[in-house]
């Protein structure tokens, strides 16, 4: 169902453009628009245990289904917010002098694609601070070792782990070793034969336990790392598939929601979903304080 709006006289206070370029005040405007809303809803999400990553060691034993449950939060987020930001930035753009409905509406959604490229530069912008200030040393905790892949610190915790605390300068070189030949666990080989020795080796050495008892913590923190890659590694892929997913479908909402903020802005047929805002504007054309001649 649509309705259509009353035509609107022509005002001459408001400025009608006959040539084509992009309106840059309009982009900005709605670009802010789409990126603060982005981050509401995200923080929203985040909240409720929705967010599509987590530093938490325990985001890796998260099912498959609150993966994908994460990754269609983030793609409806986009559609929401891109969305928005597209109508926004075509209803304050200043209207043409044309007939041609499709070129108008061609030119909305080029404003709302505007937008869109703009909020993403921006999330980009945002997410780069966010990790720069994530990367900074705290004095409450120690971070690993340069060289130790941070995937698996939790199971070279576990692999050295013993009553009588050695050095931490002595264990930093052993922990990036032992962590470099856990990451072949996730290799079509595995972890070979001498590796598995000499894993064994360094675990008699830290922690004093000899014979079974260290092949035994080895065969764990190999079969441990081997699961802990494996979660990581489903975890990046549907992350990276839903960004991709969800900046593709943003750009498609925002050229959408511009072509919709072009026709309510001309006065045009509207779609259903924007009847109550139609409405609205009714009432408040009909609440209008009455304008005084100038004299």
């Amino acid at each position: 169902m649509a309705i259509e709006n009353e035509p609107i006289d022509a005002d001459p206070t408001v400025q009608v453009r006959d040539g084509w370029r992009l309106e840059w005040t309009g982009i900005i405007a709605g670009a802010l628009v789409a990126a603060a809303l982005s981050v509401i809803i995200v923080t929203f999400g985040t909240a409720v245990g929705l967010g599509v990553s987590s530093a938490s060691p325990t985001w890796r034993d998260a099912s498959i289904a609150l993966w994908l449950l994460s990754g269609l939060f983030l793609i409806l987020q986009s559609l929401i917010s891109f969305g928005c930001g597209g109508y926004f930035v075509a209803r304050v753009r200043s209207p043409y002098r044309s007939t041609d409905t499709e070129e108008v509406e061609r030119r909305d959604g080029f404003h709302g694609v505007a937008s869109w490229a703009l909020a993403v530069l921006i999330g980009i912008l945002a997410v780069a601070l966010v990790s720069l200030a994530a990367d900074r040393s705290s004095p409450l905790v120690a971070p690993p070792s340069s060289t130790e892949p941070s995937v698996l610190s939790y199971e070279i915790d576990h692999l050295f782990r013993s009553p009588r605390r050695p050095a931490p300068a002595e264990v930093a070189a052993l922990r990036s070793e032992a962590g470099r030949i856990l990451l072949t666990s996730s290799s079509h080989q595995g972890v070979s034969a001498d590796d598995r020795a000499y894993l064994a080796q360094l675990v008699t050495a830290v922690t004093g336990l000899t014979g079974p008892d260290a092949e035994r913590r080895v065969a764990s923190a190999i079969s441990d790392s081997k699961q802990a890659i494996s979660h990581t590694r489903a975890g990046g892929i549907i992350l990276a598939f839903s960004a991709a997913a969800a900046l593709l479908l943003g750009a498609a909402a925002a050229w959408a929601g511009a072509e919709a903020g072009g026709r309510h802005r001309d006065g045009m047929l509207l779609p259903e979903w924007m009847l109550h805002s139609n409405r609205f504007n009714r009432r408040r054309l009909a609440w209008g304080r009455p304008r005084t001649s100038p004299k």
